[in-house]
């Protein structure tokens, strides 16, 4: 995987061309041998060729768009693109009336000069963190190929276009955990912003209250440029600090509960590594994260606002839906106004508890999934299923009810089970967050 800096720097070099980055990622989507036909829904070939020929021409007469013009992006298939319908995995929109606008971060990325060259496949509506979808194929996590393992979802295409060079980078979403999940499951960064920094518009919803749009990509630095692209902010790279005296916390409770033997392994090793860096390493117990079951426990934001925005569709077209998702949105319907004002008084509660208890700390750390990606087949058990997904999105989950960005860097070593570090920065502290996982990248490749 080249990050985009190195290829925006071939691109200002002269060493390559955009329509060569284009035709590279096209080549591997097409690849019967690959998992391009299960990572995108559907592929911008000709658009992408298009875009590619005037980013070169552009670029030829020094007036590219940007540093970045050029560079082949995957964009998960919840965003709306101009003239396309936006089906979110599914089979219920597929024949959605056309979208008239670009969604803002659409709009965002095409002005900076990414070129999109595909819908990246999702699970569907956005609601799991396992990412199956069984109305366009499920790509495979890169790791142990031969097993067909979970890529993590919900943002599942856009991770494997990645991990496997059929695009520089993407935007996925992140309502529990979309964008960290795929990305430690397939060996990329995932991020996930504060969620209130990126609009929305034009981006179909899971949870208005808890959804935010990230980018995944091959380094922090790659997010962090991404990301303040789709803040509408100028790209710089992130300043690495130091790690010799940073307090960073590990909930002594909840976050380690399941964790398998190879992701205890690796996260351990990270906290070594970090400490040995001269970090402070302090074990917590937060006793906000007791209460978040119970807050939950009748489906939480995620099937209440997600009921709420399909049941006429769910009326209409209910045959159409994945059973599992259809059964997950329709649990919102038993959600009482107040259930869901309780809900919101909990979370606000909530909150100031876990502002309060982590105002002395830098950084809270977490593995971002306590297991690694099992096989698909095992997924065909409904209870299986469930109580996996519960597991997978456990951790992450905690930093879209906290209103807290957070990113998932890998912290295995090469040619292991993918693990993804989890970084939880305070609410509106992007940038230093952003600071902190470079510090921490770069510690964990030099060891």
């Amino acid at each position: 995987m080249r990050r985009i800096d190195e290829l925006a720097q071939a691109l200002a070099d002269g060493t390559t061309t955009s329509r060569a980055l284009v035709e590279e990622s096209l080549a591997r989507i097409a690849d019967p041998s690959g998992e391009g036909s299960r990572a995108f829904i559907k592929v911008h070939a000709e658009q992408a060729r298009a875009m590619a020929d005037a980013a070169d021409s552009l670029r030829k007469v020094n007036r590219a768009p940007g540093r970045y013009a050029g560079i082949p992006i995957a964009l998960k298939d919840l965003f709306d693109i101009a003239g396309e319908p936006t089906p979110a995995g599914s089979a219920v929109l597929a024949d959605a009336p056309a979208a008239t606008a670009h969604a803002t971060v659409v709009t965002r990325m095409l002005g900076a000069g990414f070129i999109p060259v595909g819908r990246a496949n999702m699970t569907e509506f956005a609601f799991s963190g396992l990412g199956i979808n069984p109305h366009y194929g499920t790509p495979t996590s890169p790791w142990d190929r031969a097993s067909k393992r979970i890529p993590g979802g919900s943002s599942s295409g856009t991770a494997v276009a990645i991990a496997d060079g059929m695009a520089a980078a993407g935007l996925g979403t992140d309502t529990g955990g979309s964008c960290r999940i795929p990305a430690a499951f397939c060996g990329i960064v995932g991020y996930k912003p504060t969620a209130r920094r990126i609009p929305l518009a034009g981006v179909l919803p899971l949870a208005p209250s808890l959804d935010s749009v990230g980018p995944l990509a091959p380094s922090v630095a790659c997010c962090a440029a991404i990301d303040a692209i789709l803040a509408g902010e100028t790209p710089r790279a992130p300043l690495a600090v130091r790690l010799n005296g940073l307090r960073l916390a590990v909930p002594d409770s909840l976050v380690l509960e399941g964790i398998d033997d190879t992701v205890a392994a690796a996260f351990e090793r990270a906290l070594s590594t970090l400490s040995a860096a001269g970090a402070r390493i302090e074990r917590a117990r937060f006793a906000g994260f007791d209460e978040l079951p119970e807050a939950n426990a009748k489906g939480g934001f995620a099937a209440s606002e997600a009921y709420a925005w399909h049941r006429s569709l769910l009326a209409s077209k209910g045959g159409l839906y994945d059973p599992r998702i259809r059964l997950r949105i329709a649990r919102g319907e038993s959600i009482s106004a107040a259930d869901y004002l309780d809900l919101v008084a909990a979370r606000a509660r909530l909150i100031a508890v876990f502002n309060r208890a982590t105002a002395a700390y830098d950084c809270v750390v977490m593995p971002t999934v306590p297991i690694v990606p099992p096989p698909i087949a095992a997924l065909e058990d409904d209870r299986y299923y469930n109580s996996l997904n519960l597991l997978i999105l456990r951790n992450t989950a905690l930093g879209n009810f906290l209103d807290r960005c957070a990113i998932s860097v890998p912290c295995h070593r090469p040619g292991e089970a993918p693990v993804g570090l989890m970084l939880m920065g305070e609410t509106l502290g992007d940038a230093r967050l952003f600071g902190i996982a470079a510090a921490v990248e770069a510690a964990l490749h030099r060891r």
